[in-house]
């Protein structure tokens, strides 16, 4: 999607605005705005048995991404957010009967984008991939959503069609990233008064000298920050009323002020995944539980009111080594923090909401 014009806080009418200037004084993060170091570049296509597609509509900023796993991958999920909008999250549970997914869905458009799986069943069922129930083969793609109805037309959103148009354009490789797929009307730092910014999707992966490797993609719409886990600092979300900094969320909570605002709608959602074997249901969900860590290391705050959180975790097994479940989901936490930061370096704007990129060359 093409970028647009950058609107920066003169431009943009926004109801907090009066209530921010307030909080600003004694609130504003003192990192600079200069570039963090790149993040190692990896997908988690880098992971066999994986393939990536996105989709997205070019008459709005929305869309949505599927990871396909066609041969079949054993799954967990957790889901930590307090406004989750997901699909087939109960089929994950370890107590039931189902082991393994063929795709996982991630995409923008709220609860109404949750029929893209629908496509995404069409794409694998004229392929005879699924569940075999005896009758027919049941494609298992479980689903999850974010909010982005809040820029442009709130009825377009992503529905069957791109679904199944997300599978077409699915390949093993490199993958686009920032504002593309369920990345593309992805926005962070929504709290503490601050003007937001353009989030995204990222990706990334850890291989290891043994062969096995582990792999992560994530859609950032946080309410929270952006952190760098490996300096604290903020590097991208709520702006200040200069642009010169960021406004630290945490920091407006302590003091007393924001607690009774309204952070409005967001959720990060993604998947984690493995090449290593040997893992149950009740193994892969207890990666995706550690899994999260990174996102809490990576957004501040996570897990709110306001947002869906949910990280799938997956193993396709073509790897011949077992897995340590501690090992693979420590490993699973690193991967989501960075492809968290990958999310917001590459987004693009839009108007309203500068980027990573646009606020820096902005601060010099």
């Amino acid at each position: 999607m093409a970028a647009h014009p950058v609107f920066f806080d003169s431009e943009v009418s926004m109801n907090r605005r009066t209530f921010g200037k307030s909080l600003l004084a004694g609130a504003v993060g003192t990192m600079s705005l200069k570039q963090s170091p790149p993040i190692p570049e990896g997908y988690i296509t880098d992971v066999e048995g994986i393939k990536v597609g996105h989709f997205t509509d070019p008459r709005r900023p929305t869309g949505c991404t599927v990871i396909l796993s066609e041969a079949g991958a054993v799954g967990g999920v957790d889901v930590r957010g307090s406004a989750p909008g997901t699909r087939e999250t109960d089929l994950l549970n370890p107590d039931n009967l189902v082991e393994r997914v063929n795709a996982i869905v991630l995409s923008g458009g709220s609860a109404f984008g949750l029929d893209t799986a629908t496509g995404v069943m069409r794409y694998l069922e004229e392929r005879n991939v699924g569940f075999n129930t005896g009758s027919a083969k049941v494609p298992i793609v479980p689903a999850a959503i974010l909010y982005d109805l809040g820029l442009g037309d709130a009825k377009i959103r992503p529905n069957a069609e791109s679904g199944y148009k997300a599978c077409q354009a699915a390949s093993t490789g490199r993958i686009e990233e920032g504002s593309v797929g369920a990345g593309a009307g992805a926005t962070i730092g929504k709290a503490g008064g601050g003007s937001p910014m353009k989030g995204g999707i990222g990706t990334s992966s850890i291989k290891l000298s043994n062969g096995i490797v582990v792999g992560a993609i994530v859609a950032v719409n946080s309410v929270g920050n952006v952190i760098d886990p490996k300096t604290g600092k903020i590097v991208a979300g709520a702006r200040s009323a200069d642009g010169k900094g960021f406004v630290d969320i945490i920091d407006v909570y302590r003091s007393g002020r924001g607690v009774t605002e309204n952070a409005g709608e967001a959720t990060t959602i993604g998947v984690v995944a493995t090449n290593a074997s040997g893992f149950s249901k009740a193994q892969m969900k207890k990666i995706a539980e550690m899994a999260h860590d990174g996102m809490a290391r990576a957004i501040n705050p996570a897990h709110t009111m306001g947002d869906g959180d949910a990280l799938f975790a997956i193993s396709t097994a073509t790897s011949s080594l077992r897995g340590n479940v501690t090992a693979i989901g420590a490993l699973a936490a690193e991967a989501v923090a960075e492809a968290i930061l990958r999310a917001v370096m590459k987004a693009k704007s839009v108007p309203g909401y500068p980027s990573y990129d646009d606020v820096r060359r902005r601060n010099g």
